[in-house]
């Protein structure tokens, strides 16, 4: 059994870990709070901006647009959002963990060929990839530390831009979404290319979109100012589904941490006041023995 001073010396050490780990839980359900009102204002707004875009796309007479084309796959980019900060439970490990599978197995055959590249977005989805003897082709932590649209907009340019000049025929997105904090869901999306509406439309709900807007000047002008905007905004709304995700992720996984730090305290002490009372039982038996002996 560990003498009095180990277990006191433990004891201290776990009180002093509690302590940070309730303050990182405090610290990240502040954050939460601010990043889960911003995911609940962007999401309406993101959804309404894609039902116009829809409704507009059916209405369009000419459907050929640089963000349709649908081409043979060559080559393919998956874009992973992790982040830049651990003690977030497996938030950074199942979003890895979804691209490898993806690259492993719904693109395996351009995999063979080296053929799709991984765009890491988050330090530590990054180091698990890399431990996992994946090469990263492309970074940009510094995304996840100014999340503004402002700020993202260029690098979100840069992924249209790769994809209308023909450097990638299809744009994955892999990111947590935000669903409550004690829950994350791994989602992926094809963000290009594009899937037309008609592909999951009934003719009575085109025919009905057809007679709900009026267009001026066409549908064309305005799929092609709007539709932009749109992607931007898409992508935006998963950086932002993935911070509210990390700050709710690390909220859960400090509360447990914080817990199981008093679970270990009340084991230690129980610990300790067993082994005081042993060492004053050995004392007074010593004792008790040293009288008898002087007695005979």
């Amino acid at each position: 059994m560990a003498n009095l001073k180990e277990i006191r010396t433990r004891i201290e050490s776990v009180s002093s870990t509690k302590q940070i780990t309730n303050a990182m839980k405090m610290v990240s359900a502040a954050k939460l709070r601010k990043a889960q009102d911003a995911i609940i204002q962007m999401r309406p707004y993101a959804w309404k901006l894609h039902e116009i875009l829809e409704h507009c796309q059916m209405c369009m007479p000419n459907k050929e647009t640089p963000y349709y084309s649908h081409r043979k796959l060559k080559k393919v980019l998956i874009v992973i959002i992790g982040s830049n900060r651990g003690l977030c439970g497996a938030f950074n490990i199942n979003v890895a963990k979804k691209a490898i599978d993806l690259k492993n197995k719904k693109f395996r055959k351009l995999s063979a060929k080296k053929m799709v590249d991984i765009y890491c977005i988050g330090k530590k989805a990054e180091d698990y990839l890399k431990a996992k003897g994946y090469s990263i082709a492309q970074t940009r932590h510094d995304l996840l530390d100014e999340l503004s649209f402002e700020y993202t907009i260029p690098f979100i340019q840069s992924l249209l831009d790769s994809f209308t000049g023909g450097n990638y025929d299809r744009i994955e997105i892999v990111y947590n979404q935000f669903k409550n904090a004690a829950v994350q869901i791994v989602t992926r999306e094809t963000f290009l290319p594009i899937s037309l509406p008609e592909e999951f439309c009934t003719p009575e709900e085109m025919d009905l979109a057809k007679h709900t807007y009026i267009i001026e000047p066409s549908g064309d002008f305005l799929v092609g100012r709007l539709m932009p905007k749109v992607l931007k905004t898409e992508f935006y709304k998963a950086l932002l589904e993935s911070a509210a995700s990390e700050f709710g992720a690390r909220m859960t996984s400090m509360h447990k941490a914080t817990d199981n730090a008093e679970q270990l305290i009340k084991e230690l002490r129980t610990q300790y006041n067993k082994a005081r009372q042993g060492s004053i039982t050995n004392e007074i038996i010593e004792i008790v023995g040293g009288a008898e002996a002087l007695k005979k």
